[in-house]
């Protein structure tokens, strides 16, 4: 088995796990382990790219026409005249 070192674990959080663990009927050890467990074995959601996170939020919104790409567009800030 592995071993991790962790330093510089601010106090509130000594004390949340001391008291976790105590809850559980465990030591701090293992409730470290158990949280670390669950951290690896949950399933890790991919999120989607910017513009299709975009693009399905305004989903039925009315826009019928795809918007143009800008990739390697140069970006220009915007004239306010002053």
């Amino acid at each position: 088995m592995a071993q991790v070192i962790v330093r510089n674990v601010d106090d509130y959080v000594k004390t949340g796990l001391k008291f976790r663990s105590s809850q559980h009927g465990w030591s701090m050890e293992e409730e470290i382990r158990q949280i670390l467990q669950r951290a690896v074995g949950e399933e890790v959601k991919i999120r989607s790219k910017l513009g299709s996170r975009i693009a399905e939020r305004f989903a039925g919104a009315g826009l019928e026409e795809s918007l143009p790409e800008l990739h390697g567009e140069n970006i220009y800030p915007m004239d306010l005249g002053i």
